[in-house]
């Protein structure tokens, strides 16, 4: 059966969100309904919704009209077998001594490798895209220059794949995963579960640093947030506080046109640029805590 899309764009975050409040009561009734800004510094947001039955056109329009938002661009997506579909294009992905999988390609896990098994139908953090291939790899540089992390925190964890590369490699180090969304929270329970790391990987539901056992972890001594710019500058003072002197933090998410902002931003606190690494149109960055020289 196939299903449809409609997406429009329109200024400022409230605005988005009434409107996607309002899709909510349109008939018939959209599956899912979502907003998001777009970071590209036009200060737009884009908000969407799945439709299992074709949307009432007129209704966008009015929604659309009454909201100052561009006219929805409505898609219809055929049937397709999503599972499937991601098992046959998503392929096994190297970033240094990890090797991120789904069960499909068990047999494919290098002896001497750190395995991390995601499933396809949980796609999102599975180590493709650029932001957490860049995490993992900055992360497999601190462990390779010697870091020793006993308290670790992946924000915003998605599937908590950096997480779960963090427990591998410091099995005696506290790891917690946060994320603002619950269903994420499942997710990484899920996979910490599969892989045998339920016990060692916390997984919390958090908005930003405000939870009690993230104060409870804290001082880190290493954070990952492989986020948005946008969270990341906001969140600088806050993470920064929970980080031990002389630890880490790896921030993604973060366009390469993007990433000198992010830097002033945290250097500014005094922290110093480690490395920066580029996978395509995404920037990782690798800062420390306390020394305000900048490196390149």
């Amino acid at each position: 059966m196939p299903t449809f899309t409609a997406l429009t764009t329109l200024a400022g975050q409230d605005a988005a969100e009434r409107l996607a409040e309002a899709l909510e009561n349109l008939t018939p009734e959209p599956t899912g309904v979502g907003s998001f800004e777009i970071e590209d510094g036009s200060g737009l947001w884009e908000v969407g919704a799945y439709f299992e039955a074709k949307p009432d056109r007129a209704g966008l329009a009015l929604l659309a009209a009454m909201h100052g938002a561009a006219d929805f661009v409505v898609s219809e997506l055929p049937e397709t077998d999503w599972v499937a579909k991601v098992r046959r294009e998503l392929t096994p992905v190297e970033a240094g001594r990890f090797f991120v999988y789904g069960s499909h390609d068990a047999d494919k896990v290098p002896a001497d490798a750190v395995a991390l098994l995601i499933e396809a139908s949980m796609a999102f953090g599975t180590g493709h895209h650029g932001t957490t291939q860049g995490c993992l790899q900055a992360l497999d540089g601190l462990i390779t220059d010697g870091l020793l992390a006993r308290s670790v925190l992946d924000l915003g964890c998605g599937t908590a794949v950096l997480a779960m590369a963090a427990a591998r490699a410091w099995p005696d180090a506290t790891v917690l995963a946060s994320d603002i969304d619950l269903v994420a929270v499942e997710v990484a329970q899920a996979n910490t579960k599969a892989n045998g790391l339920s016990g060692r990987v916390r997984c919390v539901e958090a908005e930003g640093m405000d939870h009690p056992a993230l104060a409870a972890a804290a001082p880190f001594d290493l954070v990952l947030a492989n986020i948005l710019k946008g969270p990341l500058i906001m969140l600088a003072p806050a993470v920064m506080d929970s980080l031990e002197s002389g630890g880490f933090v790896i921030l993604s998410g973060i366009l390469n046109t993007q990433a000198d902002e992010v830097i002033d931003r945290y250097c500014g606190l005094g922290n110093s640029l480690c490395d920066r690494l580029v996978i395509g149109d995404w920037t990782t960055l690798i800062l420390r805590k306390g020394d305000g020289n900048q490196a390149e």
